[in-house]
């Protein structure tokens, strides 16, 4: 993708983005490249401000540059009645947060129902485009019916995103497909109208009930793979197997296919943990369980911990030892820390004694707040964050790896050796190849592979 080449304006529409999150951010100013006038809405003052001076709330290649570059096209608000009255599209993508039971918190979504209710002043097409429970477009459709207050028509849609934080100005832009879930011709036709400057890429009608599946089903899908091939490299350390072959071997089946075949320390982010957990709710909810789905979950939970079973091998505990942490999201390329394996393993090592120093060439200072919000003091004075991976490494006794930022997979045994008081790496995303540890005096452990050293 070329953000700074234009695409040609299509016919355009009046579009209006509720929820500038990842999903509601990269759909609007996606949507302003392809030629619509979009208007982002958000209850968030500060958020929308921000973005107004031409800034983006979060961290995504290419989205600021492409906010800025369509700058005459994209409007952002806090005012619900401007921002609804006169759209003819209307997106959701606000936030579904995972309840204690598991169970998808709706709240959001049908908040904006009712404002959007209230609001329009002419015939449109509300689509939810939040990843939500089979049958919320049918209670969307409900509220907006129940509260509008003008003499208009509003059709309901499911259009699902599926953008990979990261790469989610790319996923949009290029989708490997456009699911749209319609019960009418005319709704169709709108969004067909809306994607229609996204070249190249199939659209998929469906009925509502069935796209909102999609969604669920893909994300299960690819949760459960990664599940799969962790049990997989698990089993390959205890038979002496090496998991990247064997996931070399599978990949070359048109079958499976060689992607998410990555063995590590589990699936983190707003999709993979908030979605399994929501289909199996959704499953028990109507007396049935998914077993692969409930296995996927309890898997990726006991995978965190990984690592940190591997340290007894070399320290019955960490009590008095100093430990790095390199990478604190979930993924490289984001600043995003929902779920990541940090978040339950760094207080683990505090708790076991350990001081922790911690590296994230982004997401330092969000996992600090949130460190702030939930930890004790004792725990808050047992970390320290640094701003460089020599000067975390340095006087070390060991390092654990939970992000594989180029950053990372850039060092060299003799950076770790130079700087720790004992090389002992336990990498959780398999970042080098094994033998450029050998003969180096470095202990290094991975996912699935030999231990080195």
């Amino acid at each position: 993708m070329n953000p700074q080449k234009k695409i040609k304006p299509t016919n355009s529409l009046n579009i209006t983005i509720a929820g500038t999150g990842y999903v509601g951010l990269c759909t609007g100013v996606c949507m302003a490249h392809t030629g619509h006038n979009v208007t982002c809405v958000d209850i968030d003052e500060q958020k929308i401000n921000l973005m107004k001076s031409g800034k983006s709330p979060i961290y995504e290649e290419g989205l600021e540059e492409l906010m800025n570059l369509n700058k005459e096209r994209l409007t952002f608000t806090t005012d619900h009645a401007m921002a609804y009255q006169n759209a003819d599209v209307i997106f959701i993508g606000v936030g579904t947060p995972e309840k204690k039971d598991g169970s998808a918190n709706l709240s959001y979504v049908f908040s904006v129902a009712k404002q959007i209710a209230h609001n329009v002043k002419k015939d449109c097409v509300v689509v939810v485009k939040s990843t939500v429970p089979i049958g919320t477009n049918d209670k969307v459709e409900n509220i907006i019916k129940s509260e509008l207050k003008e003499q208009v028509t509003v059709h309901v849609a499911s259009n699902p995103e599926f953008l990979s934080q990261g790469t989610a100005v790319r996923d949009t832009l290029h989708a490997s497909r456009i699911v749209i879930g319609v019960e009418n011709e005319y709704s169709e036709n709108i969004l067909r109208q809306a994607y229609e400057g996204f070249s190249d890429v199939p659209i998929i009608v469906t009925n509502r009930r069935s796209a909102e599946m999609i969604k669920y089903a893909s994300n299960d899908f690819l949760a459960l793979k990664i599940s799969y091939i962790n049990e997989i490299a698990n089993l390959c350390e205890l038979i002496g197997a090496d998991i990247e072959e064997v996931a070399k071997g599978m990949g070359f089946d048109d079958r499976i296919g060689n992607k998410f075949l990555r063995a590590g320390i589990g699936y983190g982010g707003s999709c993979f943990p908030k979605d399994t957990k929501a289909l199996h709710w959704l499953a028990s909810f109507h007396d049935y369980e998914i077993k692969t789905i409930k296995a996927a979950i309890e898997v990726n939970e006991q995978q965190k911990f990984k690592l940190f079973k591997k340290s007894r091998k070399y320290y019955e505990n960490l009590e008095g030892l100093t430990v790095a942490v390199l990478g604190l999201t979930f993924k490289p390329g984001t600043d995003d820390l929902r779920e990541a394996p940090s978040l339950v393993n760094v207080p683990l090592f505090v708790d076991d004694g350990a001081r922790v120093k911690v590296w994230d060439p982004i997401g330092s200072g969000t996992f600090k707040k949130q460190m702030e919000r939930e930890w004790n003091k004792e725990l808050l004075e047992n970390v320290k964050y640094c701003e460089t991976i020599e000067s975390t490494l340095l006087g070390t006794d060991i390092c654990f790896i939970f992000t594989e930022w180029p950053e990372v997979k850039a060092l060299t045994p003799k950076d770790f050796i130079t700087t720790m008081n004992r090389a002992i790496i336990l990498d959780g995303r398999n970042s080098y190849d094994l033998n450029t540890f050998i003969g180096t005096g470095v202990i290094y452990e991975s996912i699935g592979r030999s231990v080195i050293g």
